[in-house]
């Protein structure tokens, strides 16, 4: 009798075990989608911010202020494109194939924390870089250059926001993984 009611007890977790894990697999989705959208968007707004300013009109001197006149933006730049691909090939592997065993998902969780790191630092980098650019540095003689290159500033902002927002949506992603592993080692 103590048998009959383990395998009672067992059917019950195992069948309401796939509502969850298909409710679970769907927001995978949503989100991995999301996430290539935010950081292609990251990407497509820091490659296009370029100004150009005519700094002493008289002797017709411009200068031009793009992304890849600093390696901190051009390392972002890097470092969102690969998070960038790397939502894409999940989300195509989430949409195909759900994941089904614990190895594929424990190498997913590992694999969204790494991505997660890569682009805090990316963001950090280019935040810091972008700080000095709107403040300047007084020490060490650095003047503030988002007075006159605003649209190039603008930009890099935007791409900022874009790229905090895929972190987010990158510990969300994390969240699903480590959970879901978690379920299934119960």
């Amino acid at each position: 009798m103590a048998s009959s009611s383990k395998v009672d007890t067992d059917h019950s977790i195992t069948s309401s075990s796939p509502i969850i894990s298909t409710k679970l697999s769907r927001m995978d989705l949503i989100l991995r989608i999301l996430l290539f959208v935010k950081t292609l968007a990251a990407i497509i707004v820091m490659v296009t911010s370029k100004q150009k300013k005519e700094v002493f009109p008289a002797a017709h001197l411009v200068v031009v202020a793009k992304f890849d006149h600093s390696s901190a933006f051009i390392y972002f730049v890097v470092a969102i494109s690969v998070a960038c691909l790397y939502s894409l090939v999940t989300a195509l592997r989430s949409a195909i194939r759900p994941y089904s065993h614990s190895r594929t998902l424990f190498f997913t969780a590992f694999f969204d924390a790494l991505i997660f790191g890569v682009v805090a630092s990316a963001v950090g980098a280019a935040a810091s870089i972008a700080y000095v650019g709107a403040k300047g540095n007084p020490h060490v003689g650095w003047s503030k250059i988002c007075n006159l290159f605003d649209k190039f500033c603008k930009h890099i902002g935007g791409s900022l926001i874009l790229s905090v927002s895929a972190s987010i949506t990158l510990i969300f992603l994390m969240m699903i993984s480590t959970f879901s592993l978690y379920r299934r080692s119960r």
